[in-house]
C-alpha cells in the first residue's frame, strides 16, 4: 500500500468513526430509532445485498405475508417489457376509478374513453360544442406542462367531427326508440283483453 491509499484509509476511517459518533449522538437526542439504525448497520454490513433481500422475501413467505396476494408467483399486469415505475399508482387508479387526483395524462385519458357516453348525455349542440372545447383546451394545457410524470399521448378531439358523429348518434338512437315505442304499441294491441278492459 502507498502513501496515498494509506492515507485514504485513514480518512475513510475517520468519516466513518465520526458518523458513527454523530449517529450515537442522535440515538441519544432521540431523533433517531436505535433498531433502524441497528437494521440499517447490518444492511450496510451484508456482503451481498441481493442475498440479503431473498433472505428477506423467504422470511416473509415463511410467515405468511404474500397469503392473499394476487401477484403472488406470477408476472405483474400490464408489464410488456418495459419499466414502467408508476405502474402500481397507475393500476390502483384504474382498479379503484379515483378521480381527481391523477395525473392530467391519466385523468385525461379515462376522460377521452367515456367522453362519447358523456357527450350522449347532452342534448343541446352548443353544450357538445363547449364540452369539446373544453376537453381540447386541458389537453393543450397538459402537453404544455414541464411537470414530469407520464407523457400526455390523449388526442385533441376534431369539434366539427365530433357534432357531426354527435348527431348521428342521437338520430340513431331516435329512431330505435320510436322502432321499441312502434313494436310495445303493437304488442299491446295484439294482446286479447282482459274482461275488465272490455268496452261495454
Amino acid at each position: 500500500m502507498n502513501d496515498v491509499d494509506a492515507r485514504m484509509d485513514r480518512l475513510r476511517r475517520a468519516a466513518r468513526y465520526r458518523y458513527q459518533q454523530l449517529v450515537d449522538s442522535e440515538i441519544e437526542r432521540g431523533s433517531l430509532d436505535p433498531d433502524e439504525v441497528r437494521e440499517e448497520r447490518r444492511l450496510l454490513q451484508a456482503a451481498d445485498v441481493a442475498a440479503h433481500a431473498r433472505a428477506q422475501i423467504e422470511q416473509a413467505e415463511r410467515r405468511g405475508a404474500f397469503e392473499g396476494n394476487p401477484y403472488h408467483g406470477k408476472p405483474l399486469p400490464g408489464n410488456d417489457g418495459r419499466h414502467d415505475p408508476d405502474w402500481w399508482i397507475k393500476s390502483k387508479i384504474e382498479r379503484e376509478d379515483i378521480r381527481g387526483i391523477a395525473p392530467p395524462a391519466l385523468s385525461l385519458r379515462t376522460e377521452d374513453a367515456e367522453l362519447d357516453a358523456h357527450l350522449d348525455d347532452l342534448s343541446v349542440e352548443t353544450d357538445v360544442r363547449a364540452v369539446l372545447e373544453d376537453f381540447n383546451a386541458r389537453v393543450k394545457e397538459a402537453r404544455r406542462q414541464l411537470l414530469g410524470g407520464p407523457p400526455v399521448v390523449t388526442p385533441l378531439r376534431d369539434v366539427d367531427e365530433e357534432l357531426s358523429r354527435w348527431r348521428d348518434r342521437r338520430q340513431a338512437r331516435q329512431q330505435a326508440d320510436a322502432r321499441a315505442a312502434a313494436e310495445r304499441a303493437a304488442a299491446s294491441e295484439d294482446r286479447p283483453r282482459r274482461w275488465w278492459q272490455r268496452r261495454r
